[in-house]
């Protein structure tokens, strides 16, 4: 395997192992506290490599301008939703939402840039969307009045329940992490867009991750000013900031970081799809932390997805 191949499959592990770290913060840390801690993480470790290395000379006026818009779509307003969409619907669920991200970027690349779509191209949105749907499950009926939700999983004291298999119906209650899931995948199919063209002049990778990862810092930390940025106020403890900044490290600072490398002297295609296959990395974590085994349904879903993806990816 080459080096920015290998580079996109260490990416797509770190965001399996990330996201995973983040399920276990569901309940301790409110979501814009979470997003704040992990972006202001991500530029100290980001912003320190690239004064040692001297990224920032690679950056020029238009590059500034074209991260900025990838660190608002991609970082500010996809980061935050996909925080909130772990903490609703779990590791699992999300890593396959963010198979959407290719879909999207098609469906933008159409409408924005003219590009055309092949019937391959088409044949990998529906897989995608068929993947999603087989491992999430089909709609089954949906809380209304007296309807009695869904029992919750019994949860032992000190810990964190997280997704597992097989998925619980698709109930009301779901469908606002699905939505927070399609938010996520717009605004990185956006991001990644914008990123592309200044990666591609030359752009150092962890610079480009400091300035996305710096500018997102300025944006929570102005709202937190705000009384809707504010929110309660949690007791900080070492344990949950020492997750919070881990999981900063290995899915932003390293697996955002390999993802722009990759990108920079790989293949396009290639590279999203094999940065893809987090729905498959994600599955045997899942087992190992739930102790539940992923049911044929999960694990057929996640590689449809995966499959849909190369077809939307490589051409």
């Amino acid at each position: 395997m080459l080096l920015p191949e290998a580079l996109a499959v260490t990416a797509a592990c770190c965001s399996a192992l990330s996201s995973m770290f983040l399920s276990e913060l569901k309940g301790r840390v409110p979501l814009l506290q979470l997003a704040r801690w992990q972006m202001l993480a991500t530029f100290v470790m980001t912003g320190s490599v690239s004064l040692v290395i001297g990224g920032w000379h690679t950056i020029g006026p238009r590059e500034f301008w074209l991260l900025a818009g990838s660190s608002f779509a991609g970082i500010s307003i996809a980061s935050t939703a996909y925080f909130a969409t772990i903490y609703s619907v779990g590791p699992r669920i999300t890593a396959l939402l963010f198979s959407l991200t290719s879909p999207f970027a098609l469906a933008l690349g159409y409408l924005v840039l003219g590009e055309t779509i092949n019937h391959w191209q088409a044949l990998g949105v529906l897989l995608v969307l068929c993947g999603i749907v087989l491992a999430i499950g089909m709609p089954r009926r949906f809380l209304k009045g007296g309807d009695k939700a869904p029992p919750m999983p019994a949860v032992t004291p000190g810990t964190v329940p997280i997704s597992t298999a097989p998925a619980p119906p698709l109930t009301g209650r779901l469908w606002p992490g699905i939505l927070l899931g399609v938010i996520t995948a717009i605004g990185q199919a956006i991001g990644t867009l914008l990123a592309r063209p200044a990666m591609a002049a030359g752009v150092e990778p962890f610079t480009a991750m400091a300035l996305r990862s710096g500018l997102a810092v300025i944006l929570f930390m102005a709202l937190a000013t705000t009384p809707f940025g504010r929110g309660k106020r949690e007791a900080v403890q070492f344990g949950t900031v020492g997750l919070a900044v881990l999981s900063a490290f290995v899915g932003t600072s390293l697996g955002m970081s390999c993802l722009m490398a990759a990108l920079r002297t790989g293949n396009v295609g290639i590279i999203s799809t094999l940065s893809s296959v987090t729905p498959i990395i994600i599955l045997p974590l899942v087992w190992l932390r739930s102790g539940q085994r992923p049911t044929t349904a999960a694990w057929a879903g996640a590689l449809l997805a995966i499959v849909g993806t190369a077809l939307i990816s490589v051409r």
